[in-house]
């Protein structure tokens, strides 16, 4: 097939990462891949003028950002300013797929040409800084939409009543993030992404840590973010913190940790939960995005949102452990995440992309979800496991 990615500006996030996943690996199954995305926008002259009578400066335009696209051997292209993406900017394809609220408003506006329309959903974004009605109404035009997580394949078909929705959940890089069978840490360590947007939780996290602190004198912080810590959010003083990190470093960070802490309000996924498992790292998560799919089976701790007293109980709990039970749990969290690869993901995204070309051919499509970390409850309801990693290899150990 001829693909063609739309993207909103490039940045260091794991959305965009996953995208980058997926568009190298589908160039790499055969496929013809283009990707398009828009610059930074300047600032206004309004703009401008209000930052330098505030005494901050220039605004300046970030230009030759690192992007998760720089080292893929997939064809690339950034429109000449930030503006939508039209027919010109695109070759004719057999999918096109938009990857964000904005960019769906872009390519619900581009000829048959430029391929079937697809949506690849990546979070629920009715945030306060976005205009939620016209998020909204993304969800409501006519294309096929992919998604990652169950919460967001029920959400489609519950709010917005779209009942043939492709589930592709991301995998992990077993290369890129992976560590050695450990013990427990001779001092007590927990780790955390550090992000000053509010649904991201810091805030949970951070009380939750102080709590456990109380009673665990030693208990130390490892974090690491995009950005400097804000004055609102101190990290506490004897914390290791890293900004904007080596991406083949991160391994690290996951590996130096007895737990490490997800405290979101919300998610459209949660890819720290896997990266840190993959690392053998057991995760401590408020039930956001895919974790209590994920954290089922002895793999983490689940505990309920908004309750730091909660999260800070299960860090005691987790940094008291005997030994031989941490390790337990450590590889009940790797054996959880290791099994469905990023060659599987691809696969289930391909999938989604034929029937987005199906669709847009009038014929009658039948779609199957599942989450392939989810072990259901009921002896009768039958979802689909994925069998035992392929040519599993342990990196570095």
């Amino acid at each position: 097939m001829k693909i063609t990615f739309v993207l909103p500006t490039l940045c260091l996030t794991g959305g965009i990462r996953v995208v980058s996943i997926f568009a190298e690996r589908l160039r790499k199954r055969g496929h013809e891949v283009f990707v398009i995305s828009v610059p930074h926008r300047q600032a206004s002259l309004r703009q401008q003028v209000k930052s330098l009578l505030r005494g901050r400066g220039w605004i300046a335009t970030p230009e030759n950002e690192p992007s998760f696209f720089d080292n893929l051997d997939v064809e690339h292209k950034i429109t000449d300013r930030n503006r939508p993406v039209e027919d010109k900017d695109v070759p004719d394809a057999d999918v096109i797929v938009a990857t964000w609220w904005e960019t769906a408003e872009w390519v619900a506006k581009l000829s048959p040409s430029k391929g079937a329309k697809a949506y690849f959903l990546q979070h629920h974004e009715v945030f306060d800084y976005l205009p939620q009605g016209r998020v909204e109404a993304t969800w409501m035009l006519p294309m096929h939409k992919i998604t990652i997580s169950q919460w967001l394949v029920d959400l489609a078909k519950t709010k917005y009543g779209d009942r043939q929705v492709s589930l592709a959940p991301p995998s992990v890089d077993t290369k890129q993030f992976y560590a050695c069978p450990r013990n427990k840490q001779s001092v007590p360590t927990i780790g955390m992404m550090y992000s000053t947007i509010y649904w991201k939780g810091t805030d949970i996290a951070l009380k939750a840590f102080s709590l456990a602190a109380e009673k665990i004198p030693n208990l130390r912080l490892v974090a690491f973010g995009v950005d400097a810590p804000s004055s609102e959010l101190p990290l506490p003083a004897n914390a290791e913190y890293i900004i904007q990190p080596d991406q083949q470093k991160l391994k690290d960070s996951y590996s130096k940790c007895d737990a490490w802490l997800l405290a979101s309000r919300s998610e459209g996924f949660g890819l720290p939960i896997i990266e840190a498992m993959a690392c053998r790292t057991p995760v401590i998560s408020t039930p956001a995005g895919a974790a209590p799919e994920i954290l089922s089976g002895g793999s983490g701790i689940l505990v309920r949102p908004e309750d730091p007293e909660e999260m800070a109980k299960a860090i005691e709990r987790i940094c008291q452990l005997p030994n031989s039970e941490w390790q337990a749990m450590s590889e009940a969290a790797y054996a959880k995440v290791v099994n469905y690869t990023w060659e599987d993901a691809t696969a289930h995204f391909e999938a989604g992309l034929k029937v987005a070309v199906d669709k847009s051919k009038q014929r009658d499509v039948k779609i199957v979800s599942f989450s392939p970390y989810y072990v259901p409850e009921e002896p009768e309801r039958k979802v689909p496991v994925v069998s035992d990693r392929k040519n599993k290899v342990e990196v570095g150990c």
